[in-house]
C-alpha cells in the first residue's frame, strides 16, 4: 500500500518496477549524489532547486520536468528559499518494455539526449499535473488493473513530453560561475578517461589548478571527492558490463580502470552492498 500524508505520497521502490514519490519540504534538503538502474522523471511543483546531472548544473524552477537516464549521476540541492514540492517517478525497462501493448518506438529516447531539462508553458504544466493527479488516484484507490493504468499514464506522459521537447527551446545550464564550467570539464575528462590512471595531481596539471583548490571546489560543487567520483564512474560502467555482457569479472575490473581485482571487488562491494558476482546473478539488477 502507498504511504500517504499531507502533500506527500510514496509508492513502490526506487529500484523497482515503478516508484512514485511526492513530498513537500520546508526545511533545507540536499540529497547526496547518486544513480540507479531505473529511469527517473522529476517534476518541481513549487520552489526552486539546483540540479547537478551527469556533468552540468541546472537551475530548476516550478513547472520544470527533468529526465534522468539510467546510471546518470545526479544530485538536487537548494536554490534560494528551501521550501519546495516535487514529484519523482522511477521506472524500469521492464515496466515499459517493447512487449507491452501500446508502447510506441523511441518512447525512452528523451532520456538519452544531452538535454535533461524541459521547461513547460502554463498549459503544459496543467496537462502534466492532471496526469500526476490521475496517477495518484490510481495509487490511492488501487482499483482492479491499476498497475496497467499507471503504465498507460506514464506512457502518455513520455509521449507528450517527447512532443514538447521537439519544439521547446533548450534551457542553458547554470554558467554564471566559471568554476562550474571548470568542474564540468573535469567531470567530462573523468567520464572519458576513467579506464586510465587518474590522480589529483594529474588533473591539477591538466586543468591548471592547484591540487588543494581543485579538491575543495570539486567536493563543493559535486558533493564527491575526486577519487570517490572516479570510482563511482568506474563502478557504474562495471554494472552495465555485468548486466549487458559475458565478460569475465577480472576483465571488467581491468577495463574500467582498476589495477587489481581485489581493489575492484572491495570498491564494488562498498558502493553496491554486494560482490560483483552476486550482482551479476541478478540480486542487483534494477
Amino acid at each position: 500500500m502507498p504511504h500517504m500524508e499531507a502533500n506527500a505520497m510514496t509508492f513502490g521502490e526506487e529500484e523497482g518496477e515503478f516508484y512514485y514519490d511526492r513530498v513537500h519540504r520546508i526545511e533545507p534538503f540536499e540529497r547526496n549524489n547518486h544513480y540507479h538502474g531505473t529511469y527517473e522523471v522529476f517534476y518541481l511543483v513549487s520552489g526552486e532547486r539546483h540540479y547537478f546531472i551527469k556533468e552540468k548544473l541546472y537551475a530548476i524552477q516550478a513547472g520544470d520536468l527533468v529526465f534522468i537516464n539510467k546510471f546518470d549521476v545526479h544530485k538536487t540541492s537548494g536554490l534560494g528559499d528551501p521550501e519546495h514540492e516535487r514529484i519523482v517517478i522511477n521506472f524500469s525497462d521492464n515496466f515499459v518494455s517493447a512487449s507491452q501493448p501500446l508502447q510506441p518506438p523511441g518512447l525512452l529516447s528523451l532520456f538519452k539526449l544531452d538535454r535533461p531539462l524541459l521547461r513547460l508553458s502554463p498549459d503544459e504544466q496543467q496537462m502534466m499535473r492532471s496526469l500526476f493527479h490521475k496517477m495518484e488516484q490510481e495509487i490511492a484507490e488501487q482499483a482492479p488493473a491499476y498497475e496497467h493504468m499507471l503504465r498507460i499514464l506514464l506512457t502518455e506522459l513520455l509521449i507528450r513530453a517527447g512532443r514538447m521537447l521537439d519544439s521547446a527551446p533548450a534551457p542553458a545550464p547554470v554558467s554564471n560561475n566559471p568554476l562550474h564550467q571548470k568542474i564540468t570539464d573535469i567531470v567530462k575528462h573523468i567520464h572519458t578517461f576513467y579506464s586510465s590512471k587518474i590522480t589529483l595531481d594529474a588533473l591539477s596539471s591538466t586543468f591548471y589548478i592547484s591540487p588543494y583548490y581543485l579538491s575543495r571546489i570539486f567536493k563543493e560543487i559535486t558533493g564527491f571527492t575526486i577519487i570517490n567520483y572516479v570510482n563511482l564512474t568506474r563502478i557504474r560502467v562495471a554494472q552495465q558490463l555485468l548486466n549487458d555482457t559475458d565478460m569475465k569479472i577480472v576483465d571488467i575490473a581491468e577495463a574500467v580502470g582498476f589495477e587489481s581485482l581485489t581493489h575492484f571487488d572491495r570498491t564494488f562491494k562498498k558502493m553496491m552492498g554486494m560482490t560483483a558476482s552476486k550482482y551479476r546473478k541478478g540480486s542487483g539488477a534494477g
